[in-house]
């Protein structure tokens, strides 16, 4: 970066995907795309908003899919430009293919590629490592400790790429993605390179004969970066001694770095001596056992696979995952990188006290709730009525607020993103195979059905698969933070203008005859849909489309308000509304078996006057508009 491309004027405390975000955008970056994924979705809106606010001509763009997203940067950089794509753990499965295939190229401009993992897994299929992708792909990685060396790395990933002509990944993981930091504001950026295409179809594309000469090629770029990250890269990769003779040497990378040093400094120790490796593909070998040869026992500690560990070519001294040292599955949280550590040194961890936490959840009457539907999200009449339509169907589902489906009992299967729709083909060809018939009625979103549901559905249509395929509109790409997608057209910098595509057209353009739209908080149009669906793919076999659309209540759309109470004299206990739709604005008392209106979420959208069979739940007076 030239001098003076980051002023020093001023800082604020930023979120880790907001300080990568400016500082692709202080780097020159000329494209970034996107597809929203937890823990990754702040990154592209905060690319948008720092190039807004210091006129950056970055284009910034979300894509139908990580595919699309990753593909529309990657070429990018053919011209020279700068590119960016961002994307969470498991996308990158979406964008393996030209993921893999591209890693190979000689690239002309710099390509970052943000593949934020979700260990734990909070908000996740799967807590798989990304860093294992790169080693797979043989494209260098970069694994921060924190939101300040997840910004540095922007920089130098940009330097490593342009020099070497390789995709490099930036794999920040929750903890740092949503960690928050003093970070210096980006005030400027660096001129972008001069954009040109020159033909040459030897460069640009990937034959089998082109890859033989390709593949030797790129080994010897990962040879040549690993000796730089030996040599060059000691902001990221350093050793921090003992004070006199180490009990342990611990190799540590990512998160699990800063929470050590952590653990360390409230301990007050001095016999621990670590390495942090911050380049964890392709890894400084020689550092690595050189630090090994001094200690005479090393921990690794990183999260979630082996990745580090599987690089040392002697593990004779090492104890990590590959011999259950350390667990194999989920965050290393302090707690459990002090029992580990304090292990190996031959001590016991004491017990936290948590009587005052204890204490401070009985008086406050905290009552753990599980993960659930918003008080009058759609999705909840659409689920219920789905399920009231043809109780005896088969109800695969998909990623998002969809599996939240499982509290209202409407949902069976969920896989992936777009997996209802193939789910469905699958359980329809399954019982086909042996002559039965079994209803299916699968669920997806918005955003979902233009990601990965349109190829699913495209194959159905041509192979006459009999299901019902539920569109649950709520306008917008919620679970992730209310993104936009190909349905609503809005682009995530000012003044740029898209198209928002209409999903009744989209699947007529798929082949699908029968499509109808419906009004979720409607539970007897709802109904009276699928069962016509239904029928109709049953008889013609061929998929039916049932779209429930109404906006989600976090976009805050002004809608008619429905006050509702509880008849008392005709809540018989029977828990249907409860178990069966599942909103958190009814409250069910165990002692008296009655339910009641719970008015601190309650949102008056009236839906459940539909849902008690013994017509308990009825409305009451009030005001007529209201925004929810």
């Amino acid at each position: 970066m030239s001098k003076g491309a980051l002023n020093k004027t001023r800082r604020a405390l930023l979120l880790g995907n907001e300080a990568i975000a400016q500082a692709v955008v202080a780097a020159g970056c000329q494209v970034a795309s996107a597809y929203p994924g937890t823990p990754s979705s702040e990154i592209l809106p905060a690319i948008a908003a720092c190039a807004d606010r210091i006129g950056a001509p970055t284009v910034t763009e979300w894509g139908a899919n990580e595919k699309v997203a990753f593909e529309m940067a990657f070429t990018a950089t053919f011209t020279g430009a700068r590119a960016c794509a961002a994307m969470k753990q498991v996308g990158l499965n979406v964008a393996a293919d030209p993921f893999m295939s591209g890693a190979l190229f000689q690239l002309k401009g710099g390509m970052l590629l943000i593949s934020a993992d979700d260990p734990g897994p909070h908000s996740s299929q799967n807590e798989q490592d990304s860093r294992f992708f790169a080693m797979f792909a043989k494209a260098p990685c970069l694994d921060p400790s924190d939101a300040l060396e997840a910004a540095a790395m922007v920089k130098d990933a940009y330097a490593l790429s342009e020099k070497h002509g390789v995709i490099v990944m930036l794999r920040p993981t929750t903890r740092v993605a949503h960690c928050r930091q003093s970070i210096e504001v980006v005030e400027s950026f660096e001129p972008g390179a001069p954009v040109k295409f020159e033909r040459d179809p030897n460069r640009w594309t990937q034959l089998p004969a082109l890859v033989r000469v390709a593949h030797p090629r790129h080994n010897a770029r990962i040879t040549a970066i690993r000796e730089e990250f030996e040599a060059d890269w000691s902001a990221y990769n350093y050793e921090l001694p003992a004070k006199g003779k180490a009990k342990l040497g611990v190799i540590a990378g990512g998160v699990s770095f800063s929470m050590l040093c952590d653990l360390i400094k409230e301990w007050g120790r001095e016999d621990i001596a670590i390495l942090k490796i911050g380049t964890p593909y392709p890894l400084p070998n020689r550092l690595a056992e050189d630090f090994i040869a001094r200690h005479e026992k090393v921990l690794v500690l990183e999260e979630t696979y082996p990745v580090i560990e599987m690089q040392l070519t002697n593990r004779a001294r090492v104890n990590g995952r590959w011999n259950d040292v350390v667990p194999s599955a989920s965050e290393l949280l302090p707690e459990v990188i002090e029992k580990i550590v304090l292990s190996q040194l031959g001590e016991t961890p004491s017990k936290p006290d948590t009587s005052q936490l204890s204490a401070a959840v009985d008086e406050l009457r905290l009552i753990p709730r599980k993960p659930q539907l918003c008080a009058g999200c759609p999705h909840r009449g659409s689920f219920f009525s789905i399920r009231k339509a043809i109780p005896s169907a088969i109800n695969p589902s998909d990623i998002g607020c969809y599996t939240l489906g499982i509290n209202q009992k409407g949902l069976d299967t969920s896989l992936c993103m777009g997996g209802a729709v193939t789910t469905s083909s699958g359980l329809y060809m399954a019982h086909k195979a042996t002559g039965q018939e079994r209803p299916i009625v699968a669920t997806l979103g918005d955003s979902t059905f233009f990601h990965m549901g349109v190829p699913g559905l495209l194959s159905a249509v041509y192979n006459r698969h009999a299901f019902v395929l539920c569109v649950l509109d709520n306008s917008v790409t919620a679970m992730t933070g209310g993104q936009s997608h190909p349905g609503i057209g809005d682009k995530p910098r000012k003044n740029d203008r898209g198209v928002a595509m209409d999903i009744e057209t989209t699947a007529r353009g798929c082949g699908v005859t029968f499509v109808e739209t419906v009004e979720p908080y409607d539970i007897d149009a709802g109904v009276n849909a699928v069962k016509r669906a239904w029928e109709y793919a049953k008889n013609n076999e061929t998929p039916a489309l049932v779209i429930y659309r109404h906006p989600c209540m976090l976009l805050r759309v002004p809608q008619e308000s429905v006050p509702v109470t509880v008849e008392k004299g005709k809540c018989v206990g029977c828990r249907y509304c409860v178990d069966y739709f599942g909103c958190p604005g009814l409250s069910f008392d165990d002692g008296a078996k009655k339910t009641s209106i719970d008015a601190r979420y309650c949102v008056s959208c009236g839906v459940c006057k539909d849902v008690c069979p013994h017509g308990a739940i009825v409305g009451r007076p009030a005001e007529n508009q209201r925004v929810l």
